[in-house]
């Protein structure tokens, strides 16, 4: 056996029963510790709210759907990369701080995108409704 494949594991049904199982641990460990997570998930319901509400298209439900998931990746990318910085050197580093910033920029960069998406998905419905109103 060549070193390479030593440390692979066969593929089964309970090894990606155990990676499904790792995710959710994660998934609830950032729900549970993140602020700014509960952020964004508040944001994204009123969102989804907002969609229901004035009716968006399924485009728009795709666009809001992946700038979305954009942004949840990215916070948790960067919870990850700060975890880890973190538990290696714990005291103050200007390498592990450009990392970490590094890592909220592109939360930041994602979230602007989604503010821009979510701009030009929803002003247009609110101009139509207003203008139905009016």
């Amino acid at each position: 056996m060549k070193a390479s494949e030593a440390g692979k594991k066969r593929f089964s049904s309970k090894t990606r029963g155990e990676s499904f199982r790792h995710a959710f641990s994660g998934l609830v460990a950032i729900a549970r510790t993140e602020p700014n997570l509960k952020i964004h998930l508040g944001i994204f319901i009123l969102v989804v709210i907002a969609g229901f509400v004035l009716d968006i298209s399924l485009y728009s439900w795709i666009s809001i759907s992946l700038v979305s998931g954009l942004v949840l990746t990215a916070e948790c990318f960067n919870t990850a990369v700060e975890q880890l910085s973190d538990a290696l050197k714990p005291d103050y580093d200007p390498g592990i701080k450009k990392a970490k910033d590094i890592a909220a920029a592109g939360v930041l960069v994602s979230a602007i995108i989604s503010v821009a998406v979510g701009l030009l998905v929803f002003i247009p419905e609110i101009l139509q409704l207003l203008n139905a109103v009016i």
